[in-house]
Parts: structure tokens; C-alpha cells; sequence
């Protein structure tokens, strides 16, 4: 597991918080649509950080899979808003691309703990 993932998904999460900031300051998308980002983008940590102190193999492939499903989503709404152009696509690649390498991580890691 790459150590740096707890502080890596925290560190996003921050990214996520301040972006849904942008979005109800400039009143640009709907407050429905900022929440689901916000909360699944906030959510891959918390389980990241869940599994961290799971129990058992078992708990900790149930922690980490849900962190996943959590970026996937993350990384659907992303996409979400560049396609409908509410933010430019250009200023949401990096955190965009931040979310896909998060779900090749995740991925892995869940692969890899199955086995």
C-alpha cells in the first residue's frame, strides 16, 4: 500500500472542499450537484483512514472498496461538470486527473489484499 495515501486522500478532500467553496460563492452550480461531490469526495479519506484501523483483512478490503466506490463517483461528477462546461475543463484536469490516479490506487490495493 503507498504510505502517503492517507495524507494523499486528505489532501484532496481539502482540494474537493475548497472547489464546492468556488461553486456556491459564484452561485454556478446546484446545491444538489455540490453536495454529491462534496460528499463523495470527502468520503474516500474518511475510509481510507476507517481502514487504516480495521480489524481484520476482511474489514480493511470492505474499508477500501467502499473508498473506491467513493472515487469513482468523485471522479464521475468531475467529469460531470467539465462535459457541461460549469467550470472549465482546463482549471478541473488536475484535481480530475488527481481522482483517476486515486481509483488506479485503490484498485490495486483492493486487487491486491483479495488474493
Amino acid at each position: 500500500m503507498k504510505s502517503d495515501l492517507p495524507d494523499r486522500t486528505f489532501a484532496f478532500a481539502e482540494r474537493i472542499v475548497r472547489l464546492c467553496q468556488f461553486l456556491e460563492s459564484e452561485g454556478i452550480v446546484s446545491s444538489t450537484l455540490m453536495k454529491q461531490v462534496l460528499r463523495s469526495g470527502t468520503a474516500i479519506g474518511s475510509h481510507v483512514e476507517e481502514g487504516q484501523a480495521s480489524e481484520s483483512k476482511k474489514d480493511f478490503i470492505h474499508k477500501y472498496s467502499l473508498a473506491l466506490k467513493e472515487a469513482r463517483e468523485t471522479h464521475y461528477w468531475l467529469r460531470l461538470l467539465a462535459a457541461a462546461e460549469v467550470v472549465p475543463a482546463a482549471r478541473l484536469e488536475p484535481i480530475t486527473q488527481e481522482a483517476n490516479e486515486l481509483v488506479a490506487i485503490l484498485t490495486t490495493i483492493c486487487k491486491k489484499n483479495r488474493e
